[in-house]
Protein backbone atom coordinates (compact mmCIF):
# COMPACT_ATOMS: atom_id res chain seq x y z
CA UNK A 1 0.00 0.00 0.00
CA UNK A 2 2.55 2.12 0.78
CA UNK A 3 4.25 1.70 -2.75
CA UNK A 4 1.11 2.22 -4.39
CA UNK A 5 1.16 5.59 -2.73
CA UNK A 6 4.85 6.66 -3.65
CA UNK A 7 3.93 5.65 -7.64
CA UNK A 8 0.66 7.88 -7.64
CA UNK A 9 2.71 10.57 -6.06
CA UNK A 10 5.86 10.41 -8.53
CA UNK A 11 3.05 10.24 -11.17
CA UNK A 12 1.77 13.49 -10.01
CA UNK A 13 4.92 15.80 -9.30
CA UNK A 14 6.10 14.26 -12.89
CA UNK A 15 2.81 15.14 -14.41
CA UNK A 16 3.40 18.98 -13.43
CA UNK A 17 6.48 18.94 -13.80
CA UNK A 18 5.99 19.80 -17.71
CA UNK A 19 5.97 23.38 -17.58
CA UNK A 20 9.31 23.87 -15.88
CA UNK A 21 11.23 21.33 -17.64
CA UNK A 22 11.48 23.39 -20.77
CA UNK A 23 14.06 25.72 -18.86
CA UNK A 24 16.31 22.48 -17.65
CA UNK A 25 18.03 19.45 -19.13
CA UNK A 26 18.66 16.54 -17.00
CA UNK A 27 20.75 13.68 -18.05
CA UNK A 28 20.81 10.61 -16.39
CA UNK A 29 23.13 7.41 -17.51
CA UNK A 30 24.58 4.15 -15.74
CA UNK A 31 27.31 2.00 -16.18
CA UNK A 32 25.41 -1.51 -16.28
CA UNK A 33 25.12 -3.86 -17.69
CA UNK A 34 26.38 -5.55 -14.51
CA UNK A 35 26.58 -9.27 -12.72
CA UNK A 36 24.38 -10.60 -9.81
CA UNK A 37 26.17 -8.99 -6.26
CA UNK A 38 28.32 -6.17 -8.52
CA UNK A 39 27.27 -3.02 -7.95
CA UNK A 40 26.11 -0.39 -10.45
CA UNK A 41 26.52 3.28 -10.61
CA UNK A 42 23.71 5.82 -12.02
CA UNK A 43 24.60 9.60 -12.65
CA UNK A 44 22.30 12.28 -12.97
CA UNK A 45 23.55 16.03 -14.10
CA UNK A 46 21.09 19.18 -14.34
CA UNK A 47 21.63 21.81 -16.83
CA UNK A 48 20.17 25.44 -17.80
CA UNK A 49 18.98 25.24 -21.04
CA UNK A 50 18.16 29.38 -20.94
CA UNK A 51 21.27 31.62 -19.24
CA UNK A 52 18.39 33.66 -17.75
CA UNK A 53 17.16 31.46 -15.33
CA UNK A 54 18.46 32.15 -11.83
CA UNK A 55 20.46 29.44 -10.60
CA UNK A 56 19.34 28.27 -6.96
CA UNK A 57 19.98 24.87 -4.43
CA UNK A 58 18.71 21.66 -6.10
CA UNK A 59 17.40 18.42 -4.87
CA UNK A 60 17.87 14.82 -6.89
CA UNK A 61 14.78 12.45 -5.66
CA UNK A 62 15.86 8.79 -7.00
CA UNK A 63 13.28 5.62 -7.07
CA UNK A 64 15.45 2.28 -7.48
CA UNK A 65 13.04 -0.02 -5.99
CA UNK A 66 13.95 -3.45 -6.21
CA UNK A 67 17.42 -2.74 -6.14
CA UNK A 68 19.63 -1.51 -2.64
CA UNK A 69 21.23 1.22 -2.50
CA UNK A 70 24.49 1.68 -1.58
CA UNK A 71 25.64 4.83 -1.17
CA UNK A 72 23.98 8.17 -2.56
CA UNK A 73 26.23 11.69 -3.18
CA UNK A 74 25.16 14.71 -4.24
CA UNK A 75 25.87 18.39 -5.39
CA UNK A 76 24.77 21.28 -6.67
CA UNK A 77 23.93 20.12 -10.21
CA UNK A 78 25.52 16.43 -9.66
CA UNK A 79 24.07 13.51 -7.92
CA UNK A 80 24.58 10.19 -8.44
CA UNK A 81 24.01 6.54 -5.96
CA UNK A 82 25.46 3.24 -6.58
CA UNK A 83 23.26 0.22 -6.14
CA UNK A 84 23.18 -3.38 -6.16
CA UNK A 85 20.71 -6.09 -7.09
CA UNK A 86 20.32 -9.79 -6.16
CA UNK A 87 18.43 -11.18 -9.11
CA UNK A 88 18.58 -10.99 -12.61
CA UNK A 89 16.33 -8.53 -14.64
CA UNK A 90 16.19 -5.26 -16.12
CA UNK A 91 14.88 -2.53 -13.66
CA UNK A 92 14.29 1.21 -14.34
CA UNK A 93 15.76 3.92 -11.77
CA UNK A 94 14.12 7.24 -12.40
CA UNK A 95 15.59 10.94 -11.04
CA UNK A 96 13.29 14.09 -10.23
CA UNK A 97 15.06 17.33 -9.50
CA UNK A 98 13.06 20.52 -7.10
CA UNK A 99 14.18 23.53 -5.62
CA UNK A 100 16.15 22.62 -1.98
CA UNK A 101 13.74 22.39 0.88
CA UNK A 102 10.54 21.86 -1.03
CA UNK A 103 10.65 18.65 -2.23
CA UNK A 104 7.06 18.98 -2.46
CA UNK A 105 7.26 22.03 -4.81
CA UNK A 106 6.66 21.09 -8.91
CA UNK A 107 9.79 19.21 -9.94
CA UNK A 108 11.85 21.15 -12.60
CA UNK A 109 13.00 18.56 -14.44
CA UNK A 110 12.48 14.89 -14.57
CA UNK A 111 14.14 11.49 -16.27
CA UNK A 112 14.77 7.48 -16.47
CA UNK A 113 17.41 5.48 -17.22
CA UNK A 114 17.18 1.35 -17.53
CA UNK A 115 20.03 -0.79 -15.55
CA UNK A 116 19.95 -4.41 -16.83
CA UNK A 117 21.64 -7.13 -13.95
CA UNK A 118 22.26 -10.64 -15.33
CA UNK A 119 23.63 -13.68 -13.44
CA UNK A 120 26.68 -13.99 -15.80
CA UNK A 121 29.82 -12.38 -16.50
CA UNK A 122 29.52 -9.58 -18.89
CA UNK A 123 32.37 -8.31 -21.00
CA UNK A 124 33.25 -8.33 -24.99
CA UNK A 125 34.98 -9.97 -27.53
CA UNK A 126 37.73 -7.57 -29.47
CA UNK A 127 40.14 -8.61 -32.90
CA UNK A 128 42.95 -6.62 -33.36
CA UNK A 129 45.42 -6.98 -36.06
CA UNK A 130 48.98 -6.78 -35.21
CA UNK A 131 50.86 -4.47 -37.75
CA UNK A 132 54.37 -2.76 -36.84
CA UNK A 133 54.66 -4.57 -33.36
CA UNK A 134 50.86 -2.18 -32.70
CA UNK A 135 47.13 -3.60 -32.35
CA UNK A 136 44.81 -2.20 -34.75
CA UNK A 137 41.22 -2.91 -34.08
CA UNK A 138 39.10 -3.45 -37.66
CA UNK A 139 36.05 -4.83 -36.02
CA UNK A 140 35.50 -8.49 -37.24
CA UNK A 141 37.50 -8.37 -40.18
CA UNK A 142 41.09 -9.82 -39.99
CA UNK A 143 43.55 -10.26 -43.36
CA UNK A 144 44.19 -14.02 -44.44
CA UNK A 145 47.38 -15.00 -43.68
CA UNK A 146 47.88 -12.45 -40.84
CA UNK A 147 48.51 -12.77 -37.20
CA UNK A 148 44.92 -11.83 -35.69
CA UNK A 149 44.47 -10.90 -31.50
CA UNK A 150 41.44 -11.74 -30.22
CA UNK A 151 40.61 -10.52 -26.71
CA UNK A 152 38.17 -10.55 -23.73
CA UNK A 153 37.38 -7.33 -22.07
CA UNK A 154 35.77 -7.96 -18.79
CA UNK A 155 33.08 -5.31 -17.67
CA UNK A 156 33.72 -5.00 -13.61
CA UNK A 157 32.95 -1.43 -12.53
CA UNK A 158 32.99 -2.64 -9.39
CA UNK A 159 35.95 -4.46 -9.28
CA UNK A 160 33.55 -7.50 -8.16
CA UNK A 161 36.10 -9.85 -9.39
CA UNK A 162 39.09 -8.62 -8.38
CA UNK A 163 40.09 -11.55 -6.65
CA UNK A 164 38.64 -14.17 -8.43
CA UNK A 165 41.05 -16.26 -11.05
CA UNK A 166 39.71 -16.72 -14.77
CA UNK A 167 39.95 -19.92 -17.08
CA UNK A 168 39.15 -19.15 -20.73
CA UNK A 169 38.18 -21.95 -23.00
CA UNK A 170 38.43 -21.04 -26.76
CA UNK A 171 36.70 -22.12 -29.93
CA UNK A 172 37.98 -20.88 -33.64
CA UNK A 173 35.17 -22.68 -35.32
CA UNK A 174 37.74 -24.40 -37.13
CA UNK A 175 37.98 -27.41 -35.16
CA UNK A 176 40.95 -25.96 -33.22
CA UNK A 177 40.71 -25.25 -29.57
CA UNK A 178 42.50 -23.71 -26.77
CA UNK A 179 42.47 -23.30 -23.15
CA UNK A 180 44.28 -20.20 -21.56
CA UNK A 181 44.52 -18.29 -18.11
CA UNK A 182 45.11 -14.89 -20.10
CA UNK A 183 41.82 -13.01 -21.34
CA UNK A 184 43.21 -12.82 -24.75
CA UNK A 185 44.86 -15.36 -27.78
CA UNK A 186 46.77 -15.13 -31.13
CA UNK A 187 45.60 -16.62 -33.97
CA UNK A 188 46.39 -17.31 -37.69
CA UNK A 189 44.46 -19.04 -40.47
CA UNK A 190 45.33 -19.11 -44.13
CA UNK A 191 41.86 -19.99 -44.85
CA UNK A 192 40.01 -17.48 -46.38
CA UNK A 193 36.11 -17.60 -45.40
CA UNK A 194 33.86 -16.09 -42.54
CA UNK A 195 33.74 -18.44 -39.19
CA UNK A 196 32.62 -17.84 -35.56
CA UNK A 197 34.75 -17.80 -32.54
CA UNK A 198 32.97 -18.87 -29.15
CA UNK A 199 34.55 -18.12 -25.66
CA UNK A 200 33.91 -19.90 -22.36
CA UNK A 201 34.71 -17.64 -18.94
CA UNK A 202 34.92 -19.27 -15.51
CA UNK A 203 35.75 -17.02 -12.82
CA UNK A 204 36.11 -18.55 -9.47
CA UNK A 205 36.95 -17.02 -6.04
CA UNK A 206 36.52 -17.97 -2.42
CA UNK A 207 33.90 -15.63 0.46
CA UNK A 208 32.31 -15.99 3.58
CA UNK A 209 28.52 -17.57 3.11
CA UNK A 210 25.47 -15.43 3.92
CA UNK A 211 24.42 -18.63 5.89
CA UNK A 212 26.35 -20.85 7.76
CA UNK A 213 29.39 -18.28 7.35
CA UNK A 214 32.00 -19.89 6.28
CA UNK A 215 34.85 -19.88 3.03
CA UNK A 216 33.05 -21.08 -0.34
CA UNK A 217 33.93 -21.41 -3.43
CA UNK A 218 31.49 -19.09 -5.88
CA UNK A 219 31.89 -19.85 -9.24
CA UNK A 220 30.29 -17.30 -12.14
CA UNK A 221 30.50 -18.24 -15.93
CA UNK A 222 29.85 -16.59 -19.17
CA UNK A 223 29.64 -17.43 -22.83
CA UNK A 224 30.85 -15.01 -25.71
CA UNK A 225 31.04 -14.93 -29.59
CA UNK A 226 31.86 -12.86 -32.37
CA UNK A 227 32.37 -13.30 -35.62
CA UNK A 228 35.73 -13.47 -37.35
CA UNK A 229 35.46 -12.23 -41.48
CA UNK A 230 39.32 -13.57 -43.15
CA UNK A 231 40.11 -11.37 -46.10
CA UNK A 232 42.22 -11.64 -48.90
CA UNK A 233 44.81 -8.17 -48.39
CA UNK A 234 44.33 -5.90 -51.06
CA UNK A 235 47.52 -6.76 -53.08
CA UNK A 236 47.81 -4.43 -56.10
CA UNK A 237 46.27 -1.44 -57.99
CA UNK A 238 46.30 -1.83 -62.39
CA UNK A 239 45.27 1.56 -63.82
CA UNK A 240 44.54 0.12 -67.87
CA UNK A 241 44.29 3.01 -69.90
CA UNK A 242 46.28 6.43 -71.83
CA UNK A 243 48.46 8.58 -70.03
CA UNK A 244 47.59 11.25 -72.36
CA UNK A 245 44.77 13.18 -73.56
CA UNK A 246 43.35 16.25 -75.26
CA UNK A 247 41.67 19.07 -73.36
CA UNK A 248 38.01 18.83 -73.37
CA UNK A 249 38.18 14.77 -73.96
CA UNK A 250 36.88 11.97 -72.09
CA UNK A 251 39.63 9.61 -70.54
CA UNK A 252 38.32 6.34 -69.58
CA UNK A 253 39.95 4.38 -67.37
CA UNK A 254 39.90 1.04 -66.41
CA UNK A 255 40.87 -0.02 -62.61
CA UNK A 256 41.67 -3.79 -61.96
CA UNK A 257 42.24 -4.69 -58.00
CA UNK A 258 43.38 -7.87 -56.53
CA UNK A 259 41.46 -7.96 -53.16
CA UNK A 260 38.65 -9.07 -51.53
CA UNK A 261 35.18 -7.50 -52.00
CA UNK A 262 33.30 -5.27 -50.58
CA UNK A 263 35.82 -2.33 -51.79
CA UNK A 264 36.35 1.20 -50.89
CA UNK A 265 37.46 3.25 -53.62
CA UNK A 266 38.90 6.50 -53.33
CA UNK A 267 39.89 8.71 -56.13
CA UNK A 268 41.07 12.12 -56.71
CA UNK A 269 42.57 14.15 -59.53
CA UNK A 270 45.18 17.02 -58.74
CA UNK A 271 48.21 18.74 -60.17
CA UNK A 272 50.72 16.24 -58.04
CA UNK A 273 50.70 12.90 -56.21
CA UNK A 274 49.27 13.52 -52.94
CA UNK A 275 48.12 11.18 -49.93
CA UNK A 276 44.52 10.29 -49.45
CA UNK A 277 44.03 10.60 -46.08
CA UNK A 278 42.09 13.25 -44.74
CA UNK A 279 41.52 14.54 -47.86
CA UNK A 280 38.39 15.41 -49.62
CA UNK A 281 38.01 12.82 -52.73
CA UNK A 282 35.59 10.55 -54.55
CA UNK A 283 34.71 7.49 -52.83
CA UNK A 284 32.53 4.31 -54.37
CA UNK A 285 31.76 1.12 -52.92
CA UNK A 286 32.52 -1.51 -55.24
CA UNK A 287 31.97 -5.37 -55.13
CA UNK A 288 34.33 -6.16 -57.86
CA UNK A 289 37.27 -6.36 -58.95
CA UNK A 290 37.24 -4.09 -61.29
CA UNK A 291 35.99 -0.15 -61.75
CA UNK A 292 35.96 2.43 -64.81
CA UNK A 293 36.54 5.88 -64.23
CA UNK A 294 35.66 8.48 -67.17
CA UNK A 295 36.97 12.23 -66.31
CA UNK A 296 36.98 14.87 -68.57
CA UNK A 297 39.92 17.65 -67.89
CA UNK A 298 39.37 21.33 -68.93
CA UNK A 299 42.78 22.80 -69.25
CA UNK A 300 45.90 21.67 -70.36
CA UNK A 301 49.12 20.61 -68.03
CA UNK A 302 50.25 17.74 -65.98
CA UNK A 303 47.95 16.26 -63.69
CA UNK A 304 47.96 12.85 -61.00
CA UNK A 305 45.12 10.32 -60.26
CA UNK A 306 45.54 9.56 -56.64
CA UNK A 307 43.89 6.36 -55.86
CA UNK A 308 43.08 4.41 -52.66
CA UNK A 309 41.57 0.59 -52.44
CA UNK A 310 40.71 0.07 -48.77
CA UNK A 311 38.42 -3.60 -47.70
CA UNK A 312 38.29 -3.34 -43.98
CA UNK A 313 41.61 -5.11 -43.46
CA UNK A 314 44.63 -3.62 -45.56
CA UNK A 315 44.89 -0.28 -47.59
CA UNK A 316 47.05 0.28 -50.43
CA UNK A 317 47.58 3.54 -52.83
CA UNK A 318 48.43 3.81 -56.37
CA UNK A 319 49.06 6.96 -58.63
CA UNK A 320 48.42 7.51 -62.51
CA UNK A 321 49.87 10.61 -64.27
CA UNK A 322 48.35 12.02 -67.48
CA UNK A 323 49.16 14.19 -69.86
CA UNK A 324 46.59 16.94 -71.15
CA UNK A 325 47.27 18.73 -74.58
CA UNK A 326 45.79 21.51 -75.59
CA UNK A 327 43.08 20.73 -78.54
CA UNK A 328 44.36 19.83 -81.89
CA UNK A 329 48.10 19.02 -80.89
CA UNK A 330 49.14 15.79 -80.29
CA UNK A 331 52.72 14.46 -79.58
CA UNK A 332 52.72 12.35 -82.75
CA UNK A 333 52.60 15.81 -84.63
CA UNK A 334 55.86 16.37 -83.23
CA UNK A 335 57.46 13.22 -83.84
CA UNK A 336 56.21 13.47 -87.80
CA UNK A 337 57.34 16.98 -87.55
CA UNK A 338 61.46 15.88 -86.50
CA UNK A 339 61.26 13.10 -89.12
CA UNK A 340 60.21 15.47 -91.98
CA UNK A 341 63.48 17.75 -91.06
CA UNK A 342 65.78 15.41 -90.56
CA UNK A 343 64.66 13.88 -93.58
CA UNK A 344 65.33 16.49 -95.40
CA UNK A 345 68.73 17.58 -93.83
CA UNK A 346 69.76 13.70 -94.87
CA UNK A 347 68.71 14.35 -98.44
CA UNK A 348 70.27 17.62 -99.21
CA UNK A 349 73.61 16.73 -98.06
CA UNK A 350 73.66 12.89 -100.19
CA UNK A 351 72.29 15.29 -102.84
CA UNK A 352 75.78 17.58 -102.31
CA UNK A 353 78.02 14.91 -101.97
CA UNK A 354 76.77 13.42 -104.90
CA UNK A 355 77.19 16.53 -107.32
CA UNK A 356 80.78 17.28 -106.30
CA UNK A 357 81.81 13.36 -107.53
CA UNK A 358 80.04 13.73 -110.59
CA UNK A 359 81.82 17.07 -110.89
CA UNK A 360 85.34 15.66 -110.11
CA UNK A 361 84.98 12.84 -112.86
CA UNK A 362 83.93 14.75 -115.57
CA UNK A 363 87.19 17.00 -115.11
CA UNK A 364 89.83 16.31 -118.35
CA UNK A 365 93.60 17.39 -117.84
CA UNK A 366 95.44 18.64 -120.37
CA UNK A 367 99.06 18.69 -120.98
CA UNK A 368 100.95 21.72 -119.98
CA UNK A 369 102.10 23.71 -122.99
CA UNK A 370 104.63 26.77 -123.31
CA UNK A 371 103.76 28.83 -125.99
CA UNK A 372 106.47 31.36 -125.56
CA UNK A 373 108.81 32.00 -128.67
CA UNK A 374 112.02 31.60 -127.12
CA UNK A 375 111.12 28.12 -125.68
CA UNK A 376 109.34 26.99 -129.04
CA UNK A 377 112.98 28.53 -131.01
CA UNK A 378 115.17 26.60 -129.11
CA UNK A 379 113.59 23.45 -128.95
CA UNK A 380 113.74 23.95 -133.16
CA UNK A 381 117.00 24.36 -133.37
CA UNK A 382 117.88 21.64 -130.61
CA UNK A 383 115.64 19.49 -132.89
CA UNK A 384 117.27 19.89 -135.86
CA UNK A 385 120.69 19.71 -134.57
CA UNK A 386 119.97 16.47 -133.06
CA UNK A 387 118.04 15.38 -136.40
CA UNK A 388 121.08 16.23 -138.57
CA UNK A 389 123.76 14.35 -136.62
CA UNK A 390 121.66 11.46 -135.73
CA UNK A 391 119.34 9.69 -138.39
CA UNK A 392 116.84 12.07 -140.14
CA UNK A 393 114.63 9.47 -141.14
CA UNK A 394 113.82 8.75 -137.76
CA UNK A 395 113.62 12.06 -136.35
CA UNK A 396 111.21 12.87 -139.66
CA UNK A 397 109.05 9.64 -138.44
CA UNK A 398 108.46 10.94 -134.82
CA UNK A 399 107.90 14.57 -135.89
CA UNK A 400 105.31 13.14 -138.44
CA UNK A 401 103.22 11.66 -135.73
CA UNK A 402 103.55 13.75 -132.87
CA UNK A 403 101.96 16.63 -135.78
CA UNK A 404 99.17 14.22 -136.29
CA UNK A 405 98.58 13.67 -132.14
CA UNK A 406 98.45 17.54 -131.93
CA UNK A 407 95.94 17.90 -134.92
CA UNK A 408 93.49 15.21 -134.43
CA UNK A 409 90.41 17.05 -132.57
CA UNK A 410 89.66 15.91 -128.85
CA UNK A 411 86.82 13.49 -128.18
CA UNK A 412 83.53 15.33 -126.64
CA UNK A 413 82.46 14.57 -123.84
CA UNK A 414 79.22 14.93 -122.23
CA UNK A 415 79.60 17.76 -120.23
CA UNK A 416 81.93 20.72 -121.20
CA UNK A 417 85.51 20.03 -120.34
CA UNK A 418 87.39 22.45 -118.06
CA UNK A 419 90.70 23.06 -119.91
CA UNK A 420 93.19 24.06 -117.09
CA UNK A 421 96.51 26.10 -118.55
CA UNK A 422 99.71 26.88 -116.70
CA UNK A 423 101.33 30.56 -118.26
Amino acid sequence: MLRLTWALLLLLLLGRAAPAAEEYSLEITNNGPITTGAQATVHASLSMKNDSVTSNLYHFNWIYAPLILIEKSEQRFNSLINVTGEFPGTFPVSVWVTHRNCWLCRPVARNVTVLQITEFITGNLTIAQIEDSSFITRGSSSPMGAVTRISFCLHDPSHYFKSASFVYNWDFGDGIYQITKEPFVYYNCSTMGNRTVHLKVIAEWEQIGSIIHERETVQKTGDFATALELLDAVKSINVVGSRETHVMENLSLSLHINGTPPLALCWLIKAECIPLEGEKCHLVVINGSCYNLSHTFSDAGQYCLSIRVENGVTMLQTYHEIKVWPTGIHSAFFVLLCITLVSGTLALVLYTTFRSNTQQKDLVEVADFDFSPLSDRNLSSDSESHCGHTCCGSCFLRSSQEAARESHELLHSFYKPVKMYTV
